[in-house]
């Protein structure tokens, strides 16, 4: 998909409203993080490695790794081993498979982080290196209608001040609330 043949910073706002499903469970990001391979923060940063190998294929392929060795992180590579994290979405789709996955039955925290809606949408290694355009993913762009938020990381300590984390204004998904809008 030439959508994600851009820079990450490019293509991270633009996610935002998209729909995401795997296997039919899902619904529509709105929040997301950059990340360049010439960022510190970046996995890509130092070279490829088998950890990483995916960030240095092709654009619109996913990179999902384990963060903290507890939660799965889903990325999606964008061009020049840059990606985008994948830090929340407005459930939709499979709502009663993701309240069994994550035993909990507030929506908002179906999928407000990383790790939740990866747990709750069945994200695991096992998808990492696979195209968006296939099954198990489901992927349609948004349409750019979403007012966006914008702020620096979280959950990182290089390369903080970047301000490359884009979220829905004012959605009650989130992982965390933006100090500005």
């Amino acid at each position: 998909m030439q959508f994600f043949d851009r820079e990450a910073a490019l293509v991270a706002p633009d996610l935002l409203g998209a729909t995401l499903l795997v296997d039919g469970v899902g619904g529509l990001i709105v929040e997301t993080e950059a990340y360049h391979p010439e960022d510190p923060a970046s996995h890509s940063y130092g070279g490829p490695t088998p950890r990483n190998a995916a960030m240095f294929g092709p654009p619109a392929r996913v990179y999902v790794y384990r963060s903290y060795g507890i939660h799965w992180c889903l990325n999606f590579v964008c061009s020049h081993a840059s990606a985008v994290l994948i830090r929340a979405i407005e459930p939709t789709a499979g709502i009663a498979i993701m309240r069994e996955r994550r035993g909990v039955g507030d929506i908002r925290q179906l999928c407000s982080g990383p790790g939740k809606l990866c747990e709750a949408m069945g994200v695991t290694r096992d998808l990492d290196g696979h195209g968006l355009a296939a099954p198990p993913f489901t992927f349609a762009p948004g349409t750019g209608a979403a007012r966006i938020a914008i702020g620096p990381r979280i959950g990182i300590t290089k390369a903080v001040e970047k301000p490359w984390r884009f979220g829905v204004a004012g959605s009650p998904f989130l992982s965390r609330k933006f100090a500005r809008v």
